[in-house]
């Protein structure tokens, strides 16, 4: 593999997903294969995580089943989840990956009735074990919602809650510069670096999903969790909220869940295909996009149905 200069390197992927932002506009249409594997092609003569993690696991899923109450909603699932990759997570409305995604920070422990057989682990700990301490693990394992839920609260008080709650920072000098560097990885430093004490209600939807993202990464996790992260946002947001996740990668391990499978083979490095609870398939996203070995993933990302 030739080592390529990391500037030049971002600034070439950059330059190709910029050609590529026209085709997520529509997130109902059908992949385009040949997008797809240029895009992927192009990507192997770059440096890539795959090779240099091959072998690490950061999470762990054997043989989980989930239910609420006496209905079924995971069956069986397993995957290996690799550290500072994005995940994608594809499927039908009503397969189970949402499930799946909240089941990884015990966000269903919420859910009346709920409950997982089998085993998770983060760094070969059971998330799911008596004595997990489950607001420890959700700092670890921190999730950004479908739609953006700032607080009522002013921008800077937005970033700063978590920080405050957890006893993160001593000075107020300290819990300034979280506040700058979480909006500052969050691309939206520029943009309200001038108005922190605004509401962030005064904030556009793209602007608050990303101060979200900021909230969450100002209490240092180690997993970010997207649920349809850009569903409700403009082509123009969504493309930052893409590039931000794979900006974001190069120091968290990302699981998103999508039902743009455009956006899916933009972003990921690998990808698992959900159908009725089950997990279907589970490979690197250009395996996957060009050559599923299910032919039910195949039906899915040809459009056949979904």
């Amino acid at each position: 593999m030739p080592q390529v200069d990391v500037e030049m390197r971002d600034n070439s992927v950059n330059f190709l997903r910029t050609k590529l932002s026209v085709r997520s506009q529509d997130v109902h249409s059908p992949v385009t294969f040949s997008v797809i594997i240029s895009m992927h092609a192009f990507a192997d003569l770059l440096q890539s995580p795959l090779e240099a993690m091959a072998d690490s696991v950061k999470i762990s899923v054997n043989h989980t089943n989930f239910y609420y109450g006496s209905n079924q909603a995971l069956y069986d699932v397993s995957m290996q989840i690799r550290p500072q990759f994005v995940t994608a997570l594809i499927g039908p409305s009503g397969c189970g990956k949402s499930t799946f995604l909240r089941s990884l920070n015990r966000m269903n422990d919420l859910i009346p009735g709920a409950r997982l057989e089998g085993k998770v682990e983060l760094d070969g700990e059971n998330i799911y074990s008596d004595d997990m301490d489950v607001i420890h693990l959700r700092r670890r394992v921190g999730m950004i919602f479908q739609r953006s839920n700032p607080f009522p609260m002013s921008i800077y008080d937005n970033v700063a809650y978590g920080v405050r709650v957890n006893g993160l920072a001593k000075r107020r000098l300290q819990l300034d510069e979280i506040v700058e560097k979480t909006l500052t990885a969050a691309a939206l430093w520029d943009e309200v670096k001038d108005r922190l004490s605004r509401s962030a209600l005064s904030l556009s939807g793209g602007q608050q999903q990303r101060l979200c993202i900021a909230r969450a990464l100002a209490v240092e996790p180690e997993v970010i969790l997207m649920d349809e992260p850009a569903s409700a946002l403009d082509p123009i947001s969504t493309a930052k909220i893409e590039e931000l996740i794979y900006n974001l990668k190069r120091n968290y391990t990302i699981i998103v869940v999508t039902h743009n499978m455009q956006q899916a083979a933009r972003v990921s490095d690998e990808t698992g295909f959900f159908l009725t609870g089950r997990l279907v398939e589970f490979n690197e996203t250009k395996k996957i996009f060009t050559a599923p070995v299910n032919r039910e993933t195949e039906d899915y990302i040809t459009g056949r149905f979904g």
